[in-house]
């Protein structure tokens, strides 16, 4: 069988996280409108008949105003080194922009296979993306180009593919029936993130981490208590809303989509803690799992 390893990199909000979503078909890594929305290099188990590839999802590289931001780059950057083939994402409907050469400077991708992935095609003008299409051939000269609509899964089948005429004979990593590297309790917390974000105005999200403070599997139904952390005091009454309202439909949109992960029923109790400048704080990076370790 062919197997090996591939990351997705890019920019934030490019579709990085649809992309692996729709490849693998299945809800591994949280998708919202907001960028920054992936924190943490997220594994997502492809497999047919005669290939087994392992997707590495990567958080959105930019240039970074916190620690937090920092660790996530590292992230990023670490995924793109030791793999078989890089699919760096851009947004079709955007021109070249700083972003954009920020990124083809931090990022080491000269060594493997490159497929660069124009997703949005279907939001962009046929001349701007040609356009787009130029600058990118300038850095790579020998990267792969194809147009995706990853919403829609447009052309998704052509870049497994593409993926598949690059990687060579090799063992399965991950046993078939496994699609992500990631626990329970990882996607819990993720989950109660995801609806946070989807909550949330836009000066909030990039200040909330997700701490699991217990969980009793063996009650029924199983009981979790997680805390949604928060830099400022303000940005925990922004979270709880009038008269509790705002966290309660966080948590109920949370606990329906937890069962449907668990197939189970959940009880969940959802707290609001604030802990300041968490963003750039060794301790508490590591404590809520965005501690990049070598």
């Amino acid at each position: 069988m062919k197997s090996g390893f591939v990351a997705i990199l890019g920019r934030p909000n490019v579709g990085k996280s649809t992309i692996i979503n729709g490849l693998i078909s299945r809800h591994i890594s949280i998708v919202t409108d907001k960028s920054q929305t992936t924190r943490n290099n997220i594994i997502g188990v492809y497999n047919d008949e005669d290939t087994q590839i392992v997707f590495l999802d990567t958080p959105g590289i930019h240039k970074p105003v916190a620690q937090l931001g920092q660790e996530m780059n590292n992230m990023a950057y670490s995924a793109a080194h030791d793999v078989d083939v890089a699919i760096l994402v851009v947004d079709a409907s955007k021109p070249f922009g700083a972003g954009d050469t920020y990124i083809i400077e931090h990022l080491d991708i000269h060594n493997v296979p490159l497929i660069i992935v124009f997703n949005k095609i279907d939001l962009a003008r046929l001349d701007k993306t040609e356009e787009l299409k130029k600058t990118y051939r300038s850095y790579f000269k020998e990267a792969t180009f194809i147009d995706t609509v990853a919403k829609e899964g447009f052309n998704l089948d052509e870049l497994v593919n593409k993926v598949k005429s690059f990687l060579k004979e090799g063992p399965a990593y991950y046993p078939v029936e496994m699609v992500t590297d990631k626990d329970e309790i990882f996607q819990i917390k993720e989950i109660i993130r995801e609806k946070v974000l989807k909550q949330l105005r836009e000066e909030v999200p990039h200040s909330i981490a997700i701490y699991m403070e217990h969980i009793d599997w063996e009650k029924k139904p199983i009981s979790i208590l997680a805390s949604i952390i928060v830099e400022k005091d303000s940005q925990k009454g922004i979270v709880i809303g009038k008269n509790g309202q705002k966290i309660k439909e966080i948590g109920t949109q949370a606990r329906r989509s937890i069962e449907r992960l668990l197939n189970q029923h959940v009880f969940l109790e959802l707290k609001v803690k604030v802990d300041e400048d968490w963003r750039n704080q060794a301790s508490s990076l590591k404590e809520y799992g965005y501690k990049f370790e070598k």
